[in-house]
């Protein structure tokens, strides 16, 4: 029995609807399942039970945290488990307890067949989901141990032990290094554990007295790995070599870029060199295409915030601004954005410093300072380009401020950041940018602030009974909601809080991935008469609470009831 005609006997689609699913998985190149999983029909977790239940082959629910030990991963090579998707997880009683993800690949079988045979034993099939098999998979590679064979094999091959010594005035012999197969290996695997851990940059420093690599996940950073000093040089070289930077000056400060093939996947790495006291600190921003594009939802986007986002992307012309500091994910918010203006019959033209993700379809440009080559430059050009739809990475300036705010004004939907603590504080920074009052009403449509929250671990998180303190702070936010928000809310009485204690599946950190909380302010003719005559920020606010505007702090609070992230969480990244 087919998938879709098993969701039919579940009851989940009708049989009309199970006959267009058929009609069109005939006409796609996909299986059944991806088929399935891409047009969001299931999630994966049912759609596994349903196909244990079709193929009669048990699912092994808890394979995530299986801790596998070496010697049986040794049973299958990491190249034919990554092929076939296959994967030992336990020998008991020499019956080898094989996960696989599709049990009806003939080719895998004749795979298990010969592991039999080889080692004499027998073998039993469970079923496993795609996403237990790629942290599954994971364990066939430890970060320390991968590195460490990699120094073993550079010491070997310098015959120096452990007490080598390089020096950093030695240019030929580092640069021989960085291109020795030892430190290739050790700048690959560093790269690939942070792209597979979803790290999203990589620091390599040095201390006094060892080489620390540490890795940015969910906005903080963890120590991964320590090195002897003595591979600093010849690691930052390779790093330099990659980018194209220059090795032998160790004085200023470089930035560079690379594209790396990790697994599947095409990833760009951004480098940043910075001489230090105690040699060069090299900070790698990870920008791996499969994690940066995100829809609306994936943002955090929800009701009133996402309906005013999506009004916005309609209009013909005008600004929309993203504000918030240094990594809240105002760039990636934008290209959610593009993804949705990016269609044949628009001309889109990027000015952006770098390009972080590649967009087919986008006429992304690379600004260069160095050159002369800037914001304000690039918005001069790119007016020629008869652009409908302009990106500017950032206002930093008085002048870019003027030239973008002449786009929106002359027709073009201009999409560009901007360094505020909400987004109230958007019109005053404009104002202080020399833009006159008069120009900012029908050049700017909606103004959107936010920040990055963590997100609690969906596998350990609990409810909790809130303090009564907590429950004061929280009764007293949810007294001041706009109307037409608490309209839609249903507080239960008690309400409960989350806490994740930490496990397996989140690396015992109790957070996985984080989401955006958002405060949106719309142009309005209220709002554009407090700009002509009296443009305070508390004018603002009061006509922000006019409008309906949730805070930041109110957004996430209600992301907090949702269960998606801890009041510690909210507490830690939203205003007062």
């Amino acid at each position: 029995m087919s998938l879709i005609q098993k969701l039919v006997e579940k009851g989940k689609i009708d049989q009309k609807t199970a006959n267009s699913l058929k009609e069109k998985l005939g006409t796609s190149n996909e299986t059944e399942e991806n088929f399935l999983l891409d047009q969001k029909i299931i999630g994966q977790d049912y759609l596994f039970s349903l196909k244990s239940e079709i193929l009669n082959v048990p699912l092994r629910k808890d394979a995530e945290t299986l801790e596998i030990p070496n010697e049986i991963l040794a049973l299958i090579p990491e190249e034919s488990a990554r092929y076939y998707k296959i994967i030992p997880l336990s020998l008991k009683e020499n019956i080898l307890e094989i996960g696989m993800v599709d049990p009806e690949d003939i080719k895998a079988r004749e795979v298990l067949l010969f592991v039999a045979r080889q080692h004499r034993i027998s073998y039993k099939i469970s079923l496993i989901t795609l996403d237990a098999f790629e942290i599954l998979s994971k364990q066939y590679r430890n970060l320390r141990e991968e590195v460490g064979a990699a120094l073993e094999a550079l010491e070997t091959e310098l015959g120096k032990g452990e007490g080598v010594e390089l020096a950093v005035s030695e240019k030929p012999s580092i640069e021989r290094l960085a291109e020795e197969a030892p430190i290739i290996k050790m700048v690959a695997v560093i790269l690939r554990h942070a792209v597979e851990g979803k790290a999203s940059d990589i620091h390599i420093e040095p201390t006094t007295k060892k080489l620390r690599v540490r890795f940015r996940m969910d906005g903080i950073l963890y120590s991964s790995l320590f090195l002897p000093l003595a591979v600093h040089p010849s690691i930052v070289a390779r790093v330099k070599i990659l980018s194209n930077l220059r090795i032998d000056e160790t004085r200023i400060p470089q930035d560079g870029r690379f594209t790396a093939k990790i697994g599947e996947k095409e990833v760009d790495f951004r480098v940043s060199t910075f001489p230090i006291k105690l040699g060069e600190k090299v900070a790698i921003r990870v920008l791996d295409p499969t994690e940066g594009l995100k829809s609306y939802k994936e943002l955090g986007l929800t009701g009133r915030n996402m309906d005013i986002l999506k009004e916005a992307a309609k209009n013909p012309y005008g600004m929309i601004l993203a504000t918030g500091p240094t990594g809240s994910g105002k760039t990636t918010t934008l290209y959610a954005l593009l993804q949705i203006l990016n269609k044949e019959e628009v001309n889109i033209v990027t000015l952006e410093d770098p390009i972080e993700y590649f967009m087919g379809g986008v006429n992304q440009s690379q600004i260069r300072p160095e050159i002369g080559y800037d914001f304000p430059q690039g918005l001069r050009h790119i007016v020629r380009q008869d652009p409908d739809i302009i990106m500017v990475g950032e206002i930093r300036d008085e002048e870019s401020a003027a030239l973008a705010i002449h786009s929106a004004l002359t027709g073009h939907v201009v999409l560009s950041t901007l360094h505020t603590n909400n987004a109230v504080g958007v019109i005053p920074r404009l104002i202080d940018m020399q833009i006159k009052p008069f120009l900012i009403p029908p050049a700017l449509n909606i103004a959107i602030a936010q920040r990055l929250a963590r997100v609690l671990c969906p596998y350990c998180k609990e409810k909790v009974k809130p303090k009564k303190a907590m429950k004061e702070i929280i009764l007293k936010e949810l007294e001041s909601l706009p109307g037409e928000v608490t309209k839609k809310l249903k507080i239960p009485d008690p309400f409960y809080l989350y806490e994740a204690k930490g496990c397996k599946k989140c690396n015992f950190k109790g957070v996985k991935g984080r989401i955006g909380i958002f405060e949106t302010l719309k142009m309005t003719d209220q709002l554009a008469e407090i700009i002509l005559k009296e443009p305070s920020e508390l004018k603002i606010t009061q006509e922000a609470e006019r409008q309906g505007m949730a805070t930041m702090r109110q957004d996430a609070i209600l992301k907090a009831l949702e269960g998606l992230i801890s009041m510690e969480e909210v507490m830690r990244v939203s205003e007062e």
